[in-house]
């Protein structure tokens, strides 16, 4: 028995070559040797598509910004507008707490020689809008002064 046959049981037989036989090996290239060229308008395309991209996060970034900065300025305006509120109130409760009527309608009456208005110096003027004030826009008639 040659040794290159198969013995029934023991081994994988090994195929008879020829010894004249070659073998030829076609090298596939590698991943280092081989290039991939991209076309002139594909790169344009891709430079102009990352350029928007970018600019568009960058104003998006601005808005943001922007719109943080207005949050923080109206929270800083109704915060002084709350200030001058509670401000007003407590001049206004100030105001009010130190005036006596008794006394400003003695000093009217006896410094200023003021009086109560008789029945016949009241005139009543209908404005016809329901105001809370009258506008003087004519002088007042002749017969209504004493």
């Amino acid at each position: 028995m040659a040794r290159d046959e198969y013995i029934r049981g023991t081994s994988v037989r090994k195929p008879n070559r020829d010894r004249n036989e070659r073998r030829i090996h076609v090298q596939e290239p590698s991943g280092k040797h081989k290039r991939h060229h991209m076309s002139l308008g594909y790169l344009l395309f891709l430079t102009l598509a990352m350029t928007l991209m970018v600019g568009t996060l960058a104003g998006y970034i601005n808005l943001q910004s922007q719109i943080k900065n207005s949050v923080k300025n109206i929270a800083a305006l109704e915060s002084q507008l709350n200030n001058l509120k509670q401000d007003n109130d407590e001049a206004y409760n100030r105001a009010n707490g130190n005036v006596d009527l008794d006394e400003v309608k003695r000093i009217a009456i006896q410094e200023y020689g003021m009086t109560y208005a008789s029945e016949g110096q009241i005139v009543t003027y209908s404005d016809g809008g329901g105001n809370d004030y009258v506008r003087q826009v004519a002088p007042i008639p002749e017969g209504a002064k004493n």
